[in-house]
């Protein structure tokens, strides 16, 4: 099972919020949320499998195939095992696929879903950029296509704080991983299209930096087509706004949450 951390509040009726991180990361990628949070909810921070301190956990045959799906009830589970049987999701960049597919594959688990630098579907850019890393990843060291990648999404002054805390957290993270991850690009597309096809209708809010040209635009267009779905906009940010401005990231997805938790209030 995941290696996971829990934050439980007195109140026996407070919600629960779960938190995903991205491919590269961990769950140590939240610890300016963690804070603000605690104060209203009971939350949950997992470790994806081959991350943080869940490296090295052995799966069984059944569960060790690399697919969204896989990784997703790994999430699943950790939930069963706590007895958590309805929570809101924050997921960050990959992550947010992530928490988009469990609301498919378990949708009655999820009050609501805060989706930061949400990845709706890949550009031209984002496509070439997988090309590339498909085409050279035998050949050049993996932290070398980490970091270009963190450069192209991440690549302004004000992201190095991003920048630099996903390269260090994905030097945590071995090759042979970092290539299991990798190969799960191939079904990305067809994965995306159908979350972009189907709405699930439930409540979504989206947090996505002023600055990230590469995801931005296709959430514009998302809440276009789906119900209960809102964008924030947080200037001055990129990709992973969480980090780059935690205090708007907070304000604003604690007040979503309160709203979408009965007996908690505005």
């Amino acid at each position: 099972m995941l290696h996971y951390k829990t934050y439980e509040l007195d109140d026996p009726e407070a919600p629960w919020v779960v938190f995903v991180h991205g491919a590269g990361g961990s769950s140590s990628i939240w610890f300016l949320q963690i804070k603000e949070f605690i104060k209203h909810f009971n939350v949950l921070l997992v470790d994806l499998r081959g991350h943080g301190k869940s490296k090295g956990i052995v799966f069984s045959k059944e569960k060790r195939h690399y697919d969204f799906e896989n990784i997703t009830l790994d999430i699943l589970e950790v939930l069963d095992f706590l007895n958590i049987r309805k929570a809101h999701f924050i997921g960050i960049s990959l992550g947010t696929i992530l928490v988009r597919n469990l609301s498919e594959l378990d949708p009655d688990r999820v009050s609501s879903m805060v989706m930061g630098g949400a990845i709706i579907r890949l550009n031209i850019r984002a496509k070439l950029l997988v090309a590339l890393g498909n085409m050279f990843k035998r050949f050049v060291p993996y932290m070398w296509l980490y970091r270009f990648f963190a450069w192209i999404i991440m690549p302004r002054e004000r992201h190095k704080k991003s920048r630099l805390l996903f390269v260090n957290e994905a030097k945590k993270v071995a090759q042979k991983e970092f290539m299991r991850w990798f190969r799960l690009t191939n079904t990305l597309t067809p994965l995306l299209k159908y979350f972009e096809e189907k709405d699930t209708a439930i409540p979504t809010l989206y947090l996505m930096g002023d600055e990230d040209h590469m995801f931005l635009p296709a959430v514009r267009y998302i809440i276009t087509r789906h119900t209960n779905s809102w964008l924030e906009v947080i200037t001055n940010s990129g990709h992973v706004c969480n980090v780059d401005q935690p205090k708007e990231f907070n304000t604003r997805a604690i007040s979503f949450l309160k709203k979408m938790s009965p007996g908690l209030g505005a």
